[in-house]
């Protein structure tokens, strides 16, 4: 699926002369899990009738508004998930995963989480631990920075918000910390 802002070209997130530079923007993976593609359609009462797109068009005008350049790409394939995350760590500086299904099953995904080590936000339309007894464990919880459950596509918002929060803090403290003190 192409990134919905259209501003994704693999190039380096940081294109000025480093993080200090008024030309840095930030960069953010946005993945999608299986079935996420059918928001909308599938089972609107547990899931809402917002579609994938719709999600997708509210991130790309919350990014612009914080200046995140936004990867969106939804994938009904663990291994390819796999691939993207560890195709992270070069190019992004933050990573938002609603890993639907995944969730519940894949250490390959959490694996993959825990060896790029990219803050990384775990996100689902509904609350996780609220449902059905397999689904209330997630395989990459200990491994994500944050998780924001049961705020429907809300939860993508401030998701967005509060890894942009954290990730600012990084930066800040990269530009004021004096070399080795980190």
């Amino acid at each position: 699926m192409p990134p919905t802002n259209g501003k994704t070209d693999g190039r380096n997130p940081r294109r000025g002369e480093g993080a200090g530079s008024a030309l840095y923007m930030m960069r953010v993976l946005i993945l999608h899990g299986p079935n996420l593609n059918l928001l909308g359609n599938r089972e609107p009462s547990v899931y809402g009738t917002a579609t994938l797109d719709a999600i997708n068009e509210s991130l790309s005008r919350l990014g612009d508004e914080l200046g995140i350049e936004l990867d969106v790409r939804q994938s009904n394939h663990e291994g390819e998930l796999v691939t993207w995350i560890q195709e992270a760590k070069a190019v992004y500086q933050g990573i938002i995963i609603n890993p639907a299904a995944y969730t519940h099953t894949s250490v390959a995904i959490r694996d993959a989480l825990a060896a790029v080590s990219v803050p990384t936000v775990e996100v689902h339309l509904t609350n996780i631990h609220r449902r059905e007894a397999f689904r209330r464990r997630s395989y990459i919880s200990d491994v994500v920075h944050g998780q924001v459950t049961g705020f429907g596509p809300t939860g993508y918002l401030l998701a967005l918000r509060g890894l942009h929060a954290h990730l600012s803090r990084q930066v800040v403290g990269d530009i004021t910390s004096k070399p080795g003190t980190k």
